[in-house]
């Protein structure tokens, strides 16, 4: 595929949405809408007894409180580690001293050009947090017990925690 046409039609401070056109040798063409976005790390607390730390706060394309893993977009000149780790830090006060990438996805590409890159934090250290001034974050641990009944029952619903802990646990560990 060949993009032949991109216009933007919308600019936020977080993404943007262009009108694409791509075309194949024999073709076939694609005219798609598309949220831009300059992609964001996650990362997967756990401590030394297996536990998860999970962080709640209202999330409002959701319309509810969420409970999932730290994460957030990557600053222009960022590296995924580097956002990583500032993440961290703002949202759970907490640093590592061991960083594990599991892997980058695509959580709806369908019309979202949003790369996630996801990241265990071991060998943990508490600190103060430093919340955007659109946050209020609760967290807590979760064992890997009740993680999984969360996610059996409905009470996580966060496609890249439910992602990141089933494949941490299935692949990596």
């Amino acid at each position: 595929m060949k993009i032949i046409k991109s216009e933007e039609l919308l600019r936020t401070p977080i993404f943007w949405v262009t009108m694409d056109k791509a075309i194949d040798p024999e073709g076939f063409e694609i005219d798609r809408a598309i949220v831009q976005h300059g992609g964001s790390s996650v990362v997967m607390p756990v401590d030394e007894k297996g536990r998860v730390l999970l962080a709640r706060q209202y999330r409002l394309p959701a319309r509810d409180y969420l409970w999932e893993i730290p994460a957030g977009r990557m600053d222009p000149g960022e590296t995924p580690l580097q956002a990583a780790k500032r993440e961290l830090k703002e949202e759970t006060g907490l640093s590592a001293k061991k960083w594990t990438k599991l892997f980058g996805l695509y959580m709806s590409p369908g019309f979202l050009a949003e790369k996630m890159h996801i990241y265990v934090a071991r060998e943990l250290k508490q600190g103060k947090t430093n919340f955007m001034g659109d946050e209020r974050i609760e967290s807590r641990w979760y064992t890997a017990r009740e993680m999984n009944e969360m996610i059996k029952t409905g009470k996580i619903i966060d496609g890249k925690t439910i992602v990141a802990w089933l494949s941490w646990r299935t692949l990596f560990k």
